[in-house]
């Protein structure tokens, strides 16, 4: 059962709990939860919209290419320790990170990409525009920082890798009961 909720009395909390750790879910070939600490919410093209951050080389990235749509997860109090630690370092290539993490997944309203339970606050994105970070545009301390070059891709925090940039409208925002 879901509670529709009027966005923007949360996103104050969605971008508070960013930080922290949210799920951001796929479902391709199968469902995947990846932590993110990066993402904005906002009104971009008179939408709301959440932008996400995916790395190159993430499970994640592939899945969102193929089906152009993605939901996110956040806890309304701390996220769990547990879930974090296994959907962060962890990738869905190599586990089914539902068993593993306990997550329950819950249907979709609109779109095909469920929410989770246990981070129950819910948005269901559909891709508008998505596009490469071109780090050379980047200042020097950040690529040095974020993006350091002799760190293999595959890493779970800074490495390598460039970050796709989604730009998704939020088609659907509700908490899971």
């Amino acid at each position: 059962m879901t509670e529709k909720i009027n966005l923007m009395e949360y996103t104050g909390h969605i971008a508070n709990m960013l930080p922290k750790g949210i799920l951001l879910n796929t479902n391709a070939d199968k469902f995947n939860s990846m932590v993110i600490g990066w993402g904005n919410i906002g009104t971009t093209w008179n939408m709301s919209t959440f932008v996400a951050y995916v790395r190159e080389n993430r499970y994640t990235k592939g899945c969102i290419d193929k089906t152009g749509e993605f939901s996110v997860s956040i806890p309304i109090d701390a996220p769990d320790p547990d879930i974090n630690k296994i959907c962060g370092w962890k990738s869905g290539r190599d586990i089914d990170k539902v068993n593993e993490a306990g997550l329950t997944v819950c249907e979709p309203v609109a779109l095909n990409t469920p929410g989770i339970k246990e981070y129950p606050l819910t948005l269901e994105c559909r891709v508008l525009h998505k596009c490469e970070i071109d780090l050379s545009q980047l200042p020097e301390e950040i690529r040095e920082k974020m993006y350091p070059q002799d760190v293999e891709g595959t890493y779970p925090m800074a490495n390598r890798d460039t970050h796709t940039v989604y730009t998704a409208q939020i088609v659907e925002a509700y908490i899971i009961k």
